[in-house]
Formats: structure tokens, sequence, C-alpha cells
């Protein structure tokens, strides 16, 4: 008998969204459900992570014809997946089978899991790179909305004005940046220096990934905390971040293989000192929704990618006026398929 089945979605984009990795208008999404609908799952990983499709599909078509039984504890479900294949295929089993002993026991996934209850927590809305009139278009359009993180990194030496351009039209939000990993430490350190003027509240992934000396020296010289993203990928990665001095990391499900491996990291960071930031890609509101659980442990929140997203098939998490998350009062992660008896949406 087959387990599960899963389905590529292509997403388009409410804007076309560049990063210092390049330019998309849509992104492809993969979600799974086992059989029965008793759980649901999502593995998207962006183009620039170099991850096949075909590579994820090998995984969950192995899963899909495993005989041996599901997991009936949450403690068990990480040693289930198992550490073969992408670390976004795993997160897609991972936040199923999460997801079916929510449902089974109803219970939303933050109260299967003993964690402390999700409180509305304010998410940053993300803009991408753009001419730097374009961006503050697209900032005033986000009126109400306190914080706004503006994608960084561009070669046209333009990145200051952007900043300067999305501070004039919006005086009162709280601003995050993000490199995508698109400057030399010295550089970042050079454009840091002249934002800070312009009262940002932190600097994601300034430097290339694999440049843990470069992330730390580049804090050293800045007085606002440095995120890592690209350059947290396990849990070893927390131990080498935090002994170069960064102030924080974010963390996203489809880059570690799903809520247990990302307990993992997030108490172990925590442990190191670290900031704790709750992110995601470009991706429905299953993965979404499913981090939100981890509200009650964070520092800051990247969880917009619902409202990234023009047609998002899911209702899952909702944002208020103002930008908080809250979560859906439903078991397991709490997404259904938009259409099918949802009770909310995101706003």
């Amino acid at each position: 008998m087959r387990r599960l089945t899963w389905e590529s979605i292509t997403l388009r984009l409410r804007n076309p969204f560049r990063v210092s990795h390049g330019i998309s208008e849509t992104r492809t999404a993969h979600w799974l459900r086992l059989a029965g609908e008793e759980g649901w799952g999502e593995g998207t990983i962006p183009p620039y992570y170099g991850i096949a499709t075909e590579a994820m599909a090998a995984v969950w078509e192995v899963a899909a014809y495993r005989s041996d039984p599901l997991p009936d504890d949450p403690a068990d479900i990480t040693r289930w997946v198992g550490t073969e294949g992408p670390a976004s295929a795993r997160a897609a089993l991972d936040l199923a089978l999460h997801d079916r002993l929510g449902r089974l026991h109803n219970r939303p996934l933050h109260d299967l899991l003993s964690l402390p209850a999700p409180r509305p927590l304010l998410t940053s809305f993300t803009i991408g790179i753009g001419e730097p009139e374009v961006m503050a278009r697209q900032a005033a359009e986000l009126a109400g909305r306190s914080i706004i993180k503006l994608k960084l990194g561009g070669a046209d030496g333009l990145d200051v004005r952007r900043v300067v351009a999305v501070r004039a039209v919006c005086p009162d939000a709280i601003l995050y940046i993000d490199a995508n990993a698109g400057w030399q430490p010295d550089e970042a350190v050079r454009i840091i220096g002249a934002l800070l003027d312009c009262d940002i509240a932190l600097v994601e992934q300034p430097v290339a990934k694999g440049d843990f000396a470069g992330m730390g020296w580049v804090q050293a010289r800045c007085p606002v905390p440095v995120v890592a993203d690209e350059s947290l990928q396990t849990i070893t990665d927390v131990d080498r971040l935090a002994a170069e001095g960064v102030g924080g990391i974010n963390l996203k499900l489809m880059k570690v293989g799903g809520i247990g491996p990302g307990l993992a990291i997030l108490r172990r960071a925590r442990h190191m000192g670290l900031k704790i930031m709750l992110g995601c890609m470009v991706e429905t509101s299953i993965g979404a929704t499913a981090m939100a659980h981890l509200m009650g442990l964070a520092d800051w929140l990247d969880l917009d990618a619902p409202w990234l997203v023009a047609d998002d098939p899911f209702d899952g998490l909702r944002f208020d006026t103002e930008g908080r998350v809250h979560l859906p009062d439903r078991p397991g992660i709490g997404i259904v398929r938009r259409g099918l008896h949802a009770d909310s949406r995101p706003s």
C-alpha cells in the first residue's frame, strides 16, 4: 500500500522577487500528504540551493513503500525520517508526520511538542532588490506593517540608496537588511556603517555562506546583530557561528530537515547565547504555519511567505494589520486546502 503522495505546484509571486542570487516571478513548491489525509508536509527550496526535484522525489518514493510503523511519538520522528537525501525532502516527511500526530491527538503542534504557547509576534515583510524608488513604493504599500526586510547585495552600488529611499517613506518602520551573502567583509562593514543613520535593526547574511570568520569579523565591527542564514545548515554550524561571535541565526525548516532537527538547532543556539529568527523560504502556508508553532521560542520572525505568494493553495497562519502572526485554531500544523472549510485567511 502506498503511504503517501506528493505534488509539485508553481507558486506565483505577488511581485518579482530579486535577491543577490537572481530574480524570479514564480517558485516551485512540493506538498506531500500521507494516505487518508492523515498529515500534510512541504518540501520547498529555492533554485539557488541546487537541489533537484528528482533528488527529493527519490526520498519520498522510498518512504511511500516502507513497511515499518509510522511513529507514535514525536520524539521518534527524526529517527524514522533518517538522514538520507536533501534536507527539504526530509522536512516534508517530518512535517507530515508531526501533522499526523497532532491530528490524531486533536492537539495543535506546539501543544503536542510541549512548547510555549505562541503569542502573536510581529513578522518582517520582505522587499526584493530593485531600483530605490521601486523599493520605496513597495514599502509605502506596506503601510501599517511594523517590520520591513530589504534584500540588498546588488552589484550596482545602490544598496545605501535603496535603504535611504525606504526609510524616507517609512520613518517609523523597523528595518532589517539581508544581503544574501552578496558582500565581501570589508564591503559589508562599509555599507552597514553608511546605513546606521537609517536606524537598521539587524543585518542578515552579509558575506558568503562558508565564510564563518568573515561573519564574525563583520559582527565585531557592527553595532547591530549579524544573523546567519545560508551559513546555518546543521547543528555543527551553530557552534562555529557562536565561536565567531555572530549575534543570531535564521532557522528555516526546509534547510535543516524539519521540526525535529530545527528544535535541536534552536535549543543549541539558545544555549550558546545566540538570538533566534524563525524564517521560511518562498513556500506555502504548510511550511510557514508549521514554523509559527515555534514562535514562543523566537526573538524575531520572518514568516511572510503567505504574503509573498499570490496564489497560496493552503490556509494557515494569518497576519493582522500591524503584521503580527496568528495561528489557526486547528489540530496538527493547522492548515487546510483553500475552499475546504477554511476559517481564516492571511490579510
